[in-house]
């Protein structure tokens, strides 16, 4: 079952990486010309174009995806898992801009799979509960809830990466509940799907869901995915990791194993930052599409 599960995660990262460079291109085309485009979302415009279509429909099959893998195994393999959006926007754009990464860029994408390998080997991410006590989702949801809005307050007062960065922290926050909420949700209805639409989890999944896809879109046309990228895929697995852990009691392999699992953190960190700076997904290579 961890086999499917890393599977149909690594599925719905590929998803998420098409969906991130079609929707980024959609969005900075000729937008910042726009009446009120100074405004924290501007004017939707760029949701007609097909790029951003296609972005949208590509999240929709990625989130089942994900769904499907946040069924058959702990939080905390699947989101770690979806770190390799980074890897895959890579090849993704690699292919499309039709120009090979340098050996830098090369190196880094084996320094983030690296990382991310001797991470979920260490750290052996096990067991843990199938539904979430009404309790552990107060005492979680509320700081969660209070740090997002002071840093998406924050993040309207900041311009251009800055700002990215600080938007992609909460949209990652609401990611990571999301994906525990649907985890929860999937739990409870693992005897059949006739109480699926009794439970409050799916109806808070969908609006916390919602409310992350929207500030995504004003992350993404925020800055580059340079500035976005590693708060999103970062933040939304570290927190993952945490939520498995508080909220599903699922279990991590710490002692002596924390110093090298910190390293491989930190080399997941360094490795996305380059990744997403690349030439190759940043915005000058995206006005080429």
């Amino acid at each position: 079952m961890i086999i499917l599960s890393v599977v149909l995660a690594l599925l719905a990262a590929l998803g998420n990486a098409g969906a991130s460079v079609l929707q980024r291109r959609a969005a900075a085309v000729d937008l910042s010309g726009l009446p009120g485009s100074h405004h924290l979302f501007g004017k939707l415009g760029f949701i007609r174009r097909p790029a951003w279509r296609w972005g949208a429909a590509l999240l929709v099959v990625s989130g089942l995806a994900q769904a499907l893998a946040l069924a058959t195994g702990p939080l905390a393999v699947v989101q770690p898992v979806m770190t390799t959006e980074l890897l895959f926007t890579l090849v993704l754009a690699a292919i499309v801009f039709r120009r090979p990464p340098g050996v830098r860029t090369w190196g880094a994408f084996l320094g983030m799979a690296l990382g991310l390998a001797v991470f979920l080997l260490l750290a052996s991410p096990t067991g843990g509960l199938e539904t979430v006590p009404p309790k552990r989702w107060l005492l979680g949801a509320v700081p969660a809830a209070a740090v997002s809005s002071v840093l998406i307050v924050v993040g309207m007062r900041l311009l251009g990466s800055a700002r990215a960065a600080v938007l992609g922290s909460a949209t990652a926050i609401g990611f990571s509940f999301t994906a525990a909420l649907i985890k929860d949700t999937l739990g409870l209805v693992s005897g059949g799907v006739e109480g699926l639409f009794t439970t409050w989890q799916i109806y808070t999944a969908a609006a916390v869901g919602l409310g992350s896809f929207l500030l995504l879109q004003a992350t993404l046309r925020a800055g580059s995915l340079a500035a976005s990228q590693p708060a999103l895929t970062l933040g939304d697995s570290l927190l993952s990791v945490i939520l498995g852990v508080a909220l599903f009691e699922e279990q991590i392999d710490l002692g002596w194993r924390v110093l090298p699992e910190a390293a491989a953190l930190g080399l997941i960190a360094l490795a996305s930052v380059h990744l997403s700076s690349s030439p190759v997904v940043s915005g000058k290579e995206e006005q080429r599409w």
